[in-house]
């Protein structure tokens, strides 16, 4: 089982290494333990910073070994409103690590100026398919896209604990990260409410200071407008079909061949300007 660190452990905060070196590409000796050094990379920031808390989501069994899912909440302090609950996930695909090494350098952003997320509970969990990234594969270790298996009766562990937390939680947003080794841009998909698109425009605007935006007539195979896309594949991560209000929700992709430091980049300023935006629209509406 992966071993988070404890939250509330005493003593004197250890420093923890350079981000480049948490993900490091795995070798052929490391493979096994990648997800357990990069859940120990979340961890340590835990223990350093009071307003971010670890714990699993789920745990399952695989291959003669138990695996976990781990999540990790800032809570930002308040700001004279109820907080707002986004979800962010990544590494639902295992070869696909620039989202998690942007969640871990934007909570060590947050961690350091906690007003960034003033009014705002974020729940991260960075390693969505742990088999698949102990092997680098996009696949689950049953050799499954687990990006095509939500909401439809999957058997499959992560997707069965992830739609619990998507329950449980009732976020009022969701935001995939994703890496597409097709694309020479960033994009993005809105699934199809104006409401998104005006979320995801302005981060792939950021963004673009570091990675330029997909502008293809055609992305992923589906119609796409200044690396906007609306229509989506079946079976992709999303809050529950049922959930009302429905919340915003988005994919953010990079371009995988471009190096992982520029990846992550590009979308840690577009996680901080959704963030930004939502805030805006939020503020808007209560002074209507």
């Amino acid at each position: 089982m992966v071993q988070l660190a404890d939250p509330v452990a005493q003593g004197k905060p250890g420093i923890p290494p350079r981000v480049g070196e948490r993900l490091r590409p795995a070798s052929a000796q490391d493979e096994a333990t990648a997800p357990d050094d990069l859940d120990a990379s979340f961890g340590r920031l835990a223990n350093e910073c009071p307003n971010l808390i670890g714990t699993l989501a789920g745990t399952f069994a695989a291959e003669g070994r138990s695996h976990a899912i781990p999540s990790f909440t800032f809570r930002g302090p308040g700001d004279g409103f109820a907080q707002r609950r986004i979800g962010f996930f990544a590494l639902l695909h295992g070869d696909e690590p620039a989202g998690s090494t942007a969640l871990l350098r934007w909570l060590e952003l947050l961690a350091a100026e906690p007003a960034l997320a003033a009014g705002y509970d974020l729940v991260c969990y960075p390693v969505c398919n742990p088999t698949g990234y102990a092997r680098r594969s996009r696949h689950n270790h049953a050799g499954l896209d687990l990006n095509r298996e939500f909401w439809r009766g999957s058997e499959q562990a992560e997707v069965q604990i992830l739609e619990g937390e998507l329950r449980k939680q009732q976020f009022d947003g969701v935001i995939a990260l994703h890496a597409d080794d097709t694309s020479d841009g960033l994009y993005g998909y809105a699934h199809g409410r104006v409401f998104n698109e005006n979320l995801l425009r302005p981060a792939l605007r950021a963004s673009e200071r570091v990675l330029p935006c997909n502008r293809r007539a055609v992305i992923d195979g589906f119609t796409a407008c200044e690396g906007v896309i609306t229509e989506c594949f079946p079976g992709v991560l999303a809050p529950p079909p049922d959930q009302q209000p429905r919340p915003f929700e988005i994919i953010f992709e990079t371009p995988a061949l471009m190096p992982l430091d520029k990846q992550a980049e590009a979308a840690q300023i577009a996680l901080h300007a959704m963030l930004s935006a939502h805030r805006g629209f939020i503020a808007h509406a209560q002074h209507l």
